[in-house]
């Protein structure tokens, strides 16, 4: 598509995404609160944004407050919204619930609006990373040019909406992202980046064509049926747990920004809410780990393994 289409589609599609956050604001805050529980987390300052993460503490607001912290939350969508001190490459989680008491006219009302918030959220990321037909490395400029300061990944981030839970408890997910490559698909992306021309910080251009040329080296010496995995670490995320009793059935979401809970007829019985303790990397406690194939790291900054 015409690129100067896509920038027109760009600022039209956040311009309906900003207008439409702000009506699920202003519905939400009409109506009945039954709970509100959010969990502020410790700001990511500038330039620890790539350290290891072994402790998160956790400072939990209920009630009015609360319910204030998460609707502006979903509107925080640009880097000026935050203090000046903290990052703007990691963007700011707010996990939590909350909770409203609604009849069946309300509750589709704001359903039918989180849905076009959605809607619009993915519409965004397809314009940026498909429509534009601009690379990884431009899509930055694509997008601050025409929204300066915008937090992509916040712009993305979809809210999530659930129907009469019986709980929502609240944990920590750290896992590996693992994903099963061939020898030809890594020798196709070496070969790829080795004839770009380009430099990778904070090598010279020479310098990145020969350590690309050795590692193409390194791969054309493995056997064809060797079995290659990129085995890629993902930061610790907070998650909630929802439970449903009729369906006996547990629900698992990750928890960036609070989810909203309609109880539909509900009455005045407060809903099951749990705690999300602060995370302690070592004080993790694995109920069932299976038993992985040992592995041998072959390229450490594409994170590739071979199984031995």
């Amino acid at each position: 598509m015409n690129k100067y289409l896509s920038i027109e589609n760009l600022n039209s599609c956040f311009q309906k995404q900003e207008s439409k956050l702000k009506q699920l604001n202003e519905l939400l805050h009409h109506y009945s609160l039954l709970a509100a529980h959010v969990f502020v987390l410790p700001n990511v300052e500038k330039g620890s944004e790539h350290d290891p993460i072994t402790e998160i503490t956790v400072n939990k607001i209920t009630g009015n407050e609360a319910l204030d912290l998460g609707l502006n939350h979903y509107l925080k969508l640009f880097i000026h919204h935050n203090n000046q001190n903290i990052s703007s490459k990691a963007a700011v989680r707010l996990p939590g619930v909350l909770c409203f008491s609604v009849n069946q006219l309300q509750y589709h009302s704001a359903l039918s609006l989180i849905e076009e918030i959605n809607k619009l959220k993915a519409e965004l990321e397809h314009i940026v990373t498909i429509q534009s037909g601009v690379n990884k490395e431009q899509r930055f400029e694509f997008v601050h040019n025409q929204l300066h300061g915008l937090i992509t990944l916040n712009a993305y981030r979809t809210i999530t909406p659930l129907l009469n839970p019986d709980s929502v408890h609240f944990g920590w997910a750290n896992k590996n992202i693992i994903n099963k490559v061939t020898k030809d698909q890594i020798l196709q992306r070496l070969e790829k980046s080795y004839h770009s021309g380009r430099a990778v910080s904070p090598y010279s251009r020479e310098q990145w064509a020969e350590l690309v040329a050795r590692e193409i080296t390194d791969i054309k010496k493995l056997s064809d049926d060797v079995v290659l995995k990129i085995k890629r670490p993902v930061k610790v995320q907070p998650i909630a747990r929802v439970w449903y009793t009729d369906q006996q059935k547990q629900v698992q979401y990750a928890c960036p920004l609070p989810i909203i809970a309609f109880y539909v007829n509900y009455g005045d019985n407060k809903p099951k809410i749990g705690e999300l303790s602060g995370y302690n990397a070592n004080a993790i406690v694995h109920r069932h780990k299976p038993k992985a194939k040992p592995l041998e790291l072959i390229i450490p900054r594409l994170h590739l393994y071979r199984e031995i």
